[in-house]
């Protein structure tokens, strides 16, 4: 198995709301798959750089999943139910190497 990580834009058509039935049900499958690794959504913060000139944080990151997966293929088949991708917004599915 591989790692994954799953990044949730804010471009959904409506604010997205953590605490609905929506994502309590995503939720318990992801549980259910014995693939969940955690996540959270993603709160405000700052880019640091040695300089003291860093860029500005990503704005569009909403919240982050960990997953484990055989491929991105296969990631992607747990994003059935995912409440941001099924209100028309973005998601991204991301490895995350061993190095």
């Amino acid at each position: 198995m591989n790692d994954y990580i799953i990044f949730m834009h804010d471009d959904t058509e409506t604010p997205m709301d953590v605490a609905t039935s929506a994502w309590e049900d995503y939720f318990a499958m992801l549980r259910a798959s014995g693939r969940f690794c955690g996540g959270s959504s993603i709160g405000p913060g700052i880019c640091v750089h040695r300089s003291g000139q860093a860029r500005p944080v990503t704005p569009h990151l909403s919240g982050y999943l960990r997953v484990q997966a055989e491929s991105i293929d296969d990631a992607k088949k747990l994003l059935i139910g995912n409440p941001v991708l099924n209100a028309g917004g973005t998601v991204e599915i991301r490895a995350l190497p061993r190095d």
